[in-house]
């Protein structure tokens, strides 16, 4: 059987809205397998952000765990709970949050050097990396001077660079035009078949949600398979 990557158990969460409280989650399962794809569509406000947020870590559930790569997160401590975070995971999100000041050679070492990669050995696996990505050429320019596409490819070079089980992904084409936006869909594809790579995408775009292996729907706080 193949590995389970990334899991989430009964997983719910709600917000105090003065006296009110408002249920996102409601008890949400979801197994994520090594080089499965996922997307996960629904409307604006359903839970989708919030929902990855807390498969990545970055959110508290009220109730309910998540387990990657066999670890219960909430029973780590914060810093070793970040280190997996660092390894076993990916971010790509509708912005790209490259930093500005930083080449886009030096923005994909970025996850290398948080886990003590030495520099030389970082800035070769980074540009590497960014040839995978069709950017090779482009390595010592900072993200102002790079199209949106190359910012977005850039993004997905730094997600993949400690070869993660799994890429979390939030609307990773919602702000590109089409064509662009069609070229990032297929580069992200390709990667995930040659590095085997388990990708879970949130998007409103049903063109890229329809190219992964199962699609689910969130609809008030419950997540449902559904044909791509």
């Amino acid at each position: 059987m193949t590995e389970v990557v990334l899991e989430c158990r009964e997983l719910s969460k709600e917000y105090a809205i003065g006296p009110q409280r408002l249920k996102v989650l409601d008890k949400v399962n979801l197994k994520l397998s090594g080089g499965e794809r996922i997307a996960i569509v629904g409307s604006s406000g359903s839970g989708k952000t919030t929902l990855l947020n807390m498969l990545g870590g970055l959110d508290t559930p009220s109730e309910g765990e998540v387990w990657l790569a066999g670890q219960q997160m909430s029973a780590l401590k914060e810093s070793d709970r970040g280190k997996l975070r660092n390894t076993g995971l990916g971010f790509v999100y509708q912005f790209h949050h490259l930093l500005a000041e930083f080449t886009a050679l030096e923005n994909v070492c970025m996850p290398l050097l948080i886990s003590n990669t030495p520099v030389g050995k970082a800035r070769e696996l980074a540009g590497a990396m960014l040839e995978s990505v069709g950017l090779g050429a482009r390595s010592g320019h900072k993200p102002a001077e790079l199209s949106g596409g190359e910012r977005q490819r850039v993004a997905i070079a730094r997600a993949l660079i400690n070869q993660p089980a799994c890429v979390l992904l939030d609307e990773p084409t919602g702000n590109l035009d089409h064509h662009t936006a069609r070229d990032v869909q297929e580069l992200m594809l390709d990667l995930s078949q040659r590095l085997n790579t388990a990708f879970l995408v949130v998007t409103h775009d049903l063109a890229l949600a329809g190219q992964m292996d199962r699609v689910l729907t969130l609809q008030e706080g419950r997540l449902e398979e559904r044909s791509a």
